[in-house]
């Protein structure tokens, strides 16, 4: 008890981000919040209209959202209203969700560096120049042709969003670092080296950051030096690349990590040792989004099977399992007694976190649009049409047609009854 009153102390003292003002929440990325989430749905309250598709997620602080757009920008938006407050622009899409801790937003761009800016004024207080941004990419990927030609991975649609702690903000590079730099001053404390792209999130608990990499390992690092303490090896696809890296971020609840992995399964593994405690496959089904642990209940959804799962935490043993008919790569956020859950066919969903039945659900205009028949009367893809060929281009043709829709990908929020959100149509949207 001692222990864990001195470490909230600590947290007070060091000015750290509150519990909604980074990606999953908290630094340990539970993905649990105690505000409510409406069971029932009265009204789109104000949707706010990007430049670009919106992958990132926002982050409450002050009366304020703060989301990236893949316009190059990052925007301060007025919670009650969706008025702008002011917006920030990179030279490259931010795919990455915002941090915001001691008056800073920190994020990452496409343009290969990392951003600290004034959170009242939007005014820029230092940069970080990366080994540059990239997406993964291999040879045959996916059983894409020609098999001879390296092809970037369509599906690799976020960034790492930071986490902040300790005095220092941590986040992944798609130069395959993991990077701790000083919050205040930019001022790099160390890089861990890593054999592949990191765009999954880091996450913080107990001094140690724990961060996937598209080199199919799960990295637990201390923060303070940066020295390894253990790696845990996922599956491997070396003929076409498919059920391999880590995009989900990890949680870290009860001295347990839990992530997803593009293996198609889930992993619950000791935070002290890097030891497995429990998997459940998915049968090739990735695992995209971050899971949330609350409860003692493990939630995700996952890619091609279309599913809302519930698990032990303790265990791994299904409880519940539901059809939300299309991939799911946005990460579920738990509301109250309200499971929030993003959909890529231009749904978003409330759920019952009891029986994980739906209570509302909301569609954008996009998706009841349709564009070129992406989804059928169910809505679900229409994947023989979408990948009706295996040429390299099919599968960037193919997502651009299901992004179209209106996608959620990005994950919900929720503060004071409300939910924010944003959507490949390139708006932000407050509902309740």
């Amino acid at each position: 008890m001692r222990r864990v009153l001195l470490g909230i102390a600590l947290v007070a003292l060091a000015g750290e981000a509150s519990p909604q003002s980074m990606f999953r929440g908290d630094a340990a990325h539970t993905g649990a919040s105690a505000a409510a989430a409406p069971r029932q749905f009265h009204r789109l309250k104000w949707r706010y209209l990007t430049g670009g598709r919106v992958v990132s997620s926002p982050v409450f602080q002050d009366s304020v959202l703060y989301v990236g757009s893949d316009d190059g920008s990052v925007y301060a938006l007025d919670a009650a209203s969706g008025q702008k407050r002011w917006r920030f622009a990179t030279a490259g899409p931010v795919a990455s969700t915002p941090a915001v801790a001691g008056g800073l937003v920190y994020f990452m761009s496409y343009d290969g560096k990392f951003y600290a800016v004034e959170a009242q004024s939007g005014k820029l207080r230092w940069k970080f120049t990366t080994g540059g941004e990239r997406r993964f990419e291999a040879k045959n990927l996916h059983g894409f042709l020609p098999k001879n030609q390296t092809i970037a991975d369509p599906f690799d649609l976020y960034l790492s969003s930071p986490v902040v702690a300790d005095g220092a903000v941590f986040f992944g590079c798609g130069d395959g670092n993991l990077y701790a730099l000083d919050a205040s001053t930019g001022a790099l404390r160390w890089k861990l080296q890593t054999g592949d792209v990191v765009h999954a999130s880091p996450a913080y608990a107990d001094g140690v950051v724990y961060v996937g990499s598209w080199d199919s390992y799960l990295y637990a690092v201390e923060a303070a030096s940066g020295q390894e303490k253990w790696r845990f090896k996922s599956g491997e696809d070396p003929y076409i690349h498919n059920q391999v890296g880590f995009q989900s971020s990890p949680a870290v609840v009860g001295g347990v990590v839990y992530v997803g992995c593009r293996d198609s399964n889930l992993y619950a593994i000791d935070a002290a040792t890097g030891t497995e405690k429990w998997r459940v496959n998915n049968q090739g089904s990735w695992v995209v989004g971050s899971p949330a642990v609350t409860q003692g209940k493990v939630v995700y959804a996952t890619s091609d099977s279309a599913l809302f799962h519930e698990v032990d935490a303790q265990s791994g043993k299904p409880l519940l399992k539901q059809d939300v008919k299309a991939y799911t790569f946005a990460s579920p956020t738990v509301a109250g007694d309200v499971v929030l859950v993003g959909v890529m066919n231009g749904t978003l969903e409330a759920r019952d976190l009891a029986t994980g039945n739906l209570l509302w659900d909301y569609r954008t205009e996009a998706s009841k649009r349709n564009r070129g028949w992406a989804l059928d009367s169910e809505r679900r893809f229409n994947n023989a049409l979408l990948f009706s060929s295996t040429w390299r281009e099919a599968p960037i043709l193919a997502q651009d047609r299901q992004l179209s829709l209106g996608s959620f990908v990005s994950t919900p929020l929720a503060v004071a009854g409300a939910v924010y959100v944003g959507s490949t149509d390139g708006a932000v949207y407050a509902m309740e």
